[in-house]
Order: structure tokens, then C-alpha cells, then sequence
């Protein structure tokens, strides 16, 4: 069945050639797949990477670019699709509703609070679609590190690890959202903590 997969990736052309082979393996197996890519809509960065590997194999690409990024030159010309929004809120809203399933390539600051938007919205069931970070030459290690950390002092509950598959490849990542199934899941909040010695 055809998906549109929402993919999360840097803007940066500065960064390792091995983040750029990652994000062109990507590009190539969505379109291999028949599956269409919904995406920042950039033309740097690994954003342009992905654009372009999926047009090389005759894949469908869907930009969403908000206007001031537009205004300097940023948009991908070739996409099949651009659609410009007002800011990026409403670039991030119109992705999610067009996407299957979201894939986080390494990024930067923007990506970060992208891809914990989505995990956050699945945490409390706005949506259950498939969350993969394709965690490239160990990119996300840290940031796994710190959901640990969160797990282990009690500030998530650890079945939240089921929100999100951590993926070494391209091949990994898209079979993953193939066999996805919504796992089920706890609520979010833990018990009424004992405040009495808070409160002493």
C-alpha cells in the first residue's frame, strides 16, 4: 500500500558526506517503495538530499515551506508539490496530517523539537502513527541517553520506549513502518505521589 512518509532532517550543507549518503539511501528507498515523501521543503541541507534521491528513482515529493524561508530561496523548485504556509507551526501541522509516518534524520535544533512534538502527541494518543529515528553513525545515542535518564527518574513510564524504533538504516527504518502496528500504552501520568514529607 502507498504511504507519504514525513521525514524530520538538517538544513546544514556543512555536516558529514556520511549524514548526506544516509539521507540519499533514504530518498531512494521511499521511492523504490512507491511510498511519497512530505518534507521541510528545502533545497540545502540533508532536506535537498532526500528531495533529490527520491526524484532520481521517480518517487512524488511534497515540500511545505513556510513563506520567509521561501522569500530567500530556500524551496526545493522541483518538488511535485509546495505548499507554503504562514510560519512554522502551520508548516509542522500541515506535515503531520499529510504523513503515514514520520522518519527523524540527524538535524539540529529544529528537527529536535519536531521529532518530540510527534512523540509527544502519540504519548497522549492525538495520533498513533509510526515515529523511526534513523540514528545515523550514532547521531541520537545522546538523545537516547536522556530518554533513559527520564525512564530511570521516573519522568516517563519505560513502555513509552514503544513510541518511537530506533533504526541503524534506511532498509530498517521503512521496514518498520511496513509492519507497524499502534502499540497499546499506559496513560501518560503516573499516581498521586506521597506530598506529606513535601508538605512537612
Amino acid at each position: 500500500m502507498s504511504k507519504t512518509i514525513c521525514v524530520y532532517c538538517s538544513s546544514s550543507d556543512a555536516i558529514d558526506r556520511v549524514y548526506f549518503e544516509a539521507a540519499a539511501e533514504l530518498g531512494r528507498q521511499l521511492a523504490v517503495r512507491g511510498w511519497s515523501l512530505v518534507y521541510g521543503g528545502g533545497n540545502v541541507g540533508l532536506m535537498g538530499a532526500v528531495a533529490e534521491a527520491v526524484h532520481a528513482e521517480g518517487g512524488r515529493v511534497v515540500g511545505v515551506i513556510p513563506r520567509t524561508l521561501a522569500d530567500k530561496g530556500l524551496a526545493y523548485a522541483a518538488a511535485d508539490e509546495m505548499i507554503i504556509t504562514r510560519d512554522l507551526r502551520e508548516r509542522k501541522a500541515t506535515m503531520e496530517a499529510r504523513a503515514d509516518a514520520f522518519i527523524a534524520l540527524p538535524g539540529g535544533f529544529g528537527t529536535l523539537e519536531e521529532l518530540v512534538e510527534i512523540v509527544t502527541l502519540k504519548q497522549l494518543s492525538f495520533h498513533s502513527k509510526a515515529m523511526v529515528l534513523l540514528n545515523t553513525a550514532g547521531f541520537y545515542d545522546g538523545l537516547l541517553e536522556v530518554f533513559e535518564r527520564m525512564y530511570a527518574l521516573q519522568f516517563a513510564k519505560p513502555v513509552y520506549r514503544k513510541l518511537y524504533h530506533v533504526a541503524d538504516t534506511a532498509a530498517d527504518a521503512l521496514d518498520h513502518i511496513a509492519a507497524y502496528q499502534p502499540p497499546v500504552l499506559d496513560q501518560k501520568w503516573y499516581g498521586q505521589p506521597d506530598r506529606a514529607g513535601l508538605e512537612a
